[in-house]
């Protein structure tokens, strides 16, 4: 079942409108999360929203926004005023310019969403923003109001729909010379560039995200499933890094240690997202596992229990 959409309204170029709904194009849900607990009791802690000074619990009724002017001086701000400066983009996406893709620096984007038609009604409409789009070989930039804020998204077609990436705004960029301004200017030799170039081209390849898997959430299913098995966690030895004396000698082994590695390495099935670590942790007792995992273990890796 497709998530809940994030955001209803309508999308614009010009005078041809249609309504759509943007839903999240990415999720964390399959990533085993923690929960905080009292150690000596087991249970599980509770926030409360409590004045300041008082300590008194505040109930939600009577907690207001205020921007701080200066230490302990604040300036309320309600509900009925944020109300009012509402923005047009807060139901529409407004298309405002369209520009090249390689002209938007990676650095500005932040999360994806899916875009659709809402309802039966629109399609049409849709389709000619969709192929405009399409056609011109170009990205267009609107506005769009979520949670509150009015940020910058870039719309781009896939396949039947469209995707719109978020953007940062400049002044939530900072500026590379910060970082970059102290890196000593070094003179990179041909020869240096060249074994270094012929690593590169051992390595070279073409990007599938199937291909990777998060290990550090690997080691958290094999964790958690040891601890309930009743095993003794030990820590494990942690490798070594090693200081380059020879830059050229370091390149020239490496190019060494490439090629048969490369070659020796055997083809990596990759899991399929929709597996996830769900499959991997032990089942609780008394419950039946849907279905078994396809690992080396398959006894000790079926479903586990959704939170």
């Amino acid at each position: 079942m497709a998530p809940r959409a994030n955001w209803k309204g309508f999308l614009r170029l010009s005078l041809v409108t249609c309504p759509v709904a943007l839903y999240p194009a990415t999720s964390e849900s399959e990533k085993i999360s923690f929960n905080q607990l009292n150690r000596l009791t087991g249970h599980r802690i509770k926030y409360i929203k409590v004045d300041q000074d008082t300590g008194d619990e505040v109930p939600n009724e009577d907690i207001v926004k205020g921007y701080e002017l200066e230490k302990g001086q604040f300036i309320e701000v309600t509900k009925e005023e944020l109300e009012e400066i509402a923005l047009e983009s807060t139901r529409t996406i407004e298309i405002d310019e369209f520009v090249d893709k390689s002209d938007i620096d990676p650095r500005y984007l932040i999360r994806p969403y899916y875009l659709r038609p809402d309802g039966k009604v629109g399609h049409d409409a849709f389709a000619v923003i969709r192929e405009t789009i399409r056609e011109m070989n170009k990205v267009a930039i609107g506005r769009v109001v979520l949670t509150n804020r009015e940020h910058i998204i870039a719309l781009e077609p896939m396949d039947r729909g469209v995707v719109g990436t978020l953007l940062r705004y400049p002044y939530e960029v900072r500026s590379e010379q910060e970082y970059f301004d102290e890196i000593q200017d070094v003179k990179v030799t041909k020869d240096m560039l060249d074994l270094a170039r012929h690593i590169v081209n051992q390595k070279a390849g073409t990007f599938d995200p199937e291909k990777f898997e998060d290990h550090y959430e690997s080691a958290l299913v094999e964790l958690i499933n040891e601890k309930r098995a009743g095993k003794v966690i030990r820590p494990k030895e942690r490798p070594k890094g090693e200081n380059v004396v020879d830059l050229m000698e370091a390149l020239r082994q490496s190019v060494g240690r490439e090629a048969p590695a490369k070659a020796a390495k055997p083809a990596k099935k990759p899991r399929k997202a929709a597996a996830g670590q769900k499959e991997m942790l032990m089942p609780i007792a008394g419950k039946k596992p849907a279905k078994e995992a396809a690992t080396k273990k398959p006894a000790a890796k079926p479903q586990r229990k959704s939170a």
